[in-house]
């Protein structure tokens, strides 16, 4: 399955409620992605321009971007930034298939 990285901002509202009712978001977060067929790899609060940080397996693009709308929709987080992350494996496969397409691709501007 396709790994992806979130990183987001709770709301003012949400830090708010926390403040009020400490909780875990990582169990929340689990069962959304358990609904598209996911799986939580760890979930961080972390210091910066994001609050948070979740580390995901999801089925496809699709499926992700589901869950993303979900959480978003709820109006507790804000500014999500999700990545697709490849193993060093796939990397490098991506590597050997760029060696043979590069000599043959014209880059904007070439003559």
């Amino acid at each position: 399955m396709p790994v992806y990285i979130t990183q987001g901002r709770y709301t003012r509202a949400a830090i708010k409620g926390m403040l009020v009712h400490p909780e875990d978001r990582a169990l929340e977060v689990s069962r959304l992605l358990g609904k598209v067929g996911g799986r939580l790899i760890g979930y961080y609060v972390t210091f910066g321009e994001y609050d948070f940080m979740v580390i995901a397996e999801a089925p496809d693009n699709a499926q992700m971007a589901a869950a993303l709308l979900a959480a978003g929709a709820g109006g507790g987080v804000s500014d999500l930034r999700t990545t697709v992350a490849m193993t060093s494996i796939e990397g490098k496969g991506a590597f050997a298939v760029a060696s043979d397409l590069a000599p043959s691709f014209k880059s904007a501007g070439g003559a």
